[in-house]
């Protein structure tokens, strides 16, 4: 009776700590610089958008990156929007891309980069970074400032993953 008492003790608690550590969710992660430290995550779905917009150092005005996760869990980029020429903005889209002047705008589209991360640095001078989601499919859009996760001229390594219970529980989420 004993044993079957501390079998089974055994399987339960070996059941915990898988289930602790196993990838259970999808999310968009932020990692500091080049390390495996979690500095904040976004939950996220296979199909979902969301939008790195930042405020261009010289001109300063918002730019728009807009990236879709792919169901490889990879990151593409499929539209750069900014309303002025200048250091570090294009002059025209590439071959099967479009360019568009619409609503003030100019707008690059059909992109269809393929990234395995993407390092992202916070604006240090000029820091009103944020990141948008839920734009494309759904009703309802979310906004942070990366202000409130992040200190200026931070950096970091963003990738789509599976990550465990335990890096949701001692992880910051990203929520509006």
């Amino acid at each position: 009776m004993k044993l079957k008492k501390l079998l089974l003790s055994f399987i339960i608690l070996l059941l915990l700590l898988i289930g602790l550590f196993v990838p259970f969710r999808t999310a968009l992660v932020f990692y500091k610089e080049n390390t495996d430290y979690i500095e904040a995550f976004l939950p996220i779905q296979k199909g979902d958008t969301f939008q790195i917009i930042f405020k261009h150092s010289i001109h300063l005005k918002d730019v728009v990156e807009k990236y879709k996760v792919t169901d490889d869990l990879q990151i593409k980029q499929y539209e750069f929007v900014y309303e002025e020429f200048g250091i570090g903005m294009p002059s025209n889209a590439q071959e099967g891309e479009s360019f568009v002047y619409e609503d003030g705008k100019y707008h690059i589209r059909d992109i269809d980069r393929i990234f395995p991360f993407i390092n992202v640095r916070n604006g240090k001078t000029v820091s009103k970074n944020r990141l948008v989601w839920g734009t494309e499919d759904s009703e309802e859009e979310h906004m942070v400032w990366f202000n409130e996760y992040f200190k200026p001229g931070a950096w970091f390594t963003i990738k789509v993953e599976r990550i465990s219970l335990w890096e949701y529980l001692k992880g910051v989420k990203i929520h509006d």
